[in-house]
């Protein structure tokens, strides 16, 4: 064939292949068929600039921080096109660091949040956190639906979203933590102890048999127990006072009582006499001391501790928002992907792996798998809340990475400890579902109209306040001081104020989530 019928046949032939793609593509499209989805897609967006977020969290840098949070990126680069930075703040400078981030508009995505540092209620009634119902709906779903209503109550100000709560205990649950070994050594029925009151016949005892031994150990953090909701410290109501009267918590029965119980203790020697002043020293052999407790709380008090501790509850366990909003994970209002955010909260929410990463780090390196019991595995079998398994940590690696493991997200889907019983998160979950709200849960109290009275409170309380606690001094004398300080400093009105609050919030419509 000569070259001028060649290429004439060749330009037909064009024009026929491209009216041919061109059809074909129509076709493709109108099928809804696009170029790059399913896996071969995937791959193409792995090859993508991945998001950046910025996440705050509380807690202590790791060595091997730099070595987890890259097999992190790894896995979520892939899965939703992130890349994180964590930045870790120590426990004691965590707050004062968050408000210099805000306050400055520093770049952030992500920030650890609760009720007892960086809190809560204050950064979103100052406007700092974004609220989350419509990404909830959206890109958060699957964690949403996942996690117990409850939470998601305490999450709420004013009526919408504004924190991931990390899935764990749910309510306060003060203890009684006693060595085990005078348990033993005397037979001390230790689980039928629960209030102040039934302590003294066993603190007798021990101070008689065991002089090397403080009865009854206590530290400046110490608080006698109390069966209020401290919403403004000392200003709360009674768990079980429905009427929801606001009281200062020095002038009920309860707290005048229990003072007095504590000068008792204190002046026949079964507390430390340093107890106003002093830190925890683990070197001190004690028979008992308090802690803020939940399932299994003695299996990690025993670790620290280095010997086996028992414990028993003091009260009834009670929900109230200080307790729900003990962890939880927010986003910044100005993020510039906030939709990015919630997608990694999910993610780390309902991805096994990624969860457990965070938690443990990395698997061989870090942590094992290791066989459970045969009769452990069984009576677990099919329950979403427990592993056929268990694991142990690397006694040298697992220093270079230890992290507070609700700082990340929920623990319901973390595996246990070699140590720890297959049903853990099943006994906690159960423990939740038994947990009875106090009659204030879900009231939000707005400080504002009288916050330069309330700002005085919390020098008054260091001044008087550990004393009395530990019965150092005398609350005959000293109870009376408190008071006169707290009335000049102003807190009938913070406790009017707060009346006129709750009241409102008891008598109106509410649009909080019913979990029954």
């Amino acid at each position: 064939m000569d070259k001028k019928k060649m290429g004439k046949f060749g330009h037909k032939s064009r024009n026929r292949i491209t009216a041919w793609m061109m059809t074909a593509v129509l076709f493709i499209l109108s099928m809804g068929i696009y170029p790059g989805c399913g896996k071969n897609a995937e791959a193409g967006n792995a090859e993508e600039e991945p998001v950046t977020l910025i996440w705050y969290q509380v807690g202590e840098a790791q060595k091997d921080d730099p070595m987890v949070l890259d097999e992190v990126n790894q896995y979520i680069r892939g899965k939703i096109g992130v890349r994180l930075t964590v930045v870790k703040v120590g426990w004691a400078d965590y707050s004062q660091k968050m408000q210099v981030v805000m306050n400055t508009d520093d770049a952030w995505d992500l920030c650890f949040t609760s009720s007892w540092t960086n809190d809560f209620l204050q950064n979103v009634q100052k406007g700092a956190f974004l609220e989350l119902d419509g990404l909830l709906r959206e890109q958060g779903k699957t964690m949403y639906d996942g996690i117990d209503c409850r939470f998601w109550k305490a999450a709420k100000v004013g009526g919408s979203i504004y924190g991931v709560p990390s899935e764990k205990e749910i309510g306060n649950c003060p203890m009684w933590v006693f060595t085990k070994e005078y348990v033993d050594k005397y037979g001390i029925p230790y689980e039928d102890i629960h209030s102040l009151e039934d302590l003294e016949p066993w603190l007798a005892l021990i101070k008689e048999k065991e002089p090397d031994v403080v009865p009854m150990y206590l530290t400046k953090d110490y608080t006698a127990p109390t069966y209020m909701d401290k919403i403004q410290d000392p200003v709360g109501i009674e768990y079980d006072d429905d009427g929801l009267v606001v009281k200062n918590v020095f002038e009920t029965e309860k707290m005048q009582s229990a003072l007095k119980t504590m000068r008792k203790y204190y002046l026949a020697g079964y507390i430390n006499k340093d107890a106003a002043v002093a830190s925890d020293d683990k070197s001190v052999k004690r028979f008992v001391t308090k802690g803020d407790g939940h399932p299994f709380a003695e299996l990690t008090w025993s670790k620290d501790l280095g010997y086996e501790v028992v414990v028993s509850p003091i009260m009834d366990v009670k929900i109230t928002n200080a307790s729900a909003r003990g962890a939880m994970t927010a986003i910044n209002r100005n993020s510039e992907h906030p939709e990015k955010a919630m997608e990694l909260l999910n993610l780390i929410y309902t991805d096994e792996y990624l969860r457990n990463l965070l938690n443990y780090g990395i698997e061989g390196i870090h942590w094992e798998k290791t066989q459970a019991d045969e009769a452990e595995r069984a009576a677990v079998e099919g329950n979403a809340y427990a592993y056929g398994f268990k694991i142990k940590l690397d006694e040298d690696s697992a220093k270079n990475y230890s992290v507070p493991y609700w700082v990340q997200g929920g623990m319901f889907h973390t595996y246990v400890l070699e140590q720890e019983p297959l049903d853990k998160w099943m006994v906690v979950k159960e423990f939740n579902d038994a947990s009875v709200e106090a009659p204030s849960f879900g009231f939000d109290f707005d400080l504002e109209p009288v916050g330069v009275q309330a700002a005085a409170f919390r020098k008054i309380l260091d001044e008087f306040g550990k004393a009395l606690y530990t019965g150092s001094v005398d609350p005959d004398r000293y109870l009376p001081k408190l008071n006169k300080k707290l009335e000049d400093a102003g807190i009938q009105d913070v406790m009017d104020e707060m009346q006129r609050q709750v009241d409102a919030w008891k008598s109106s419509e509410t649009t909080e989530i019913n979990c029954n």
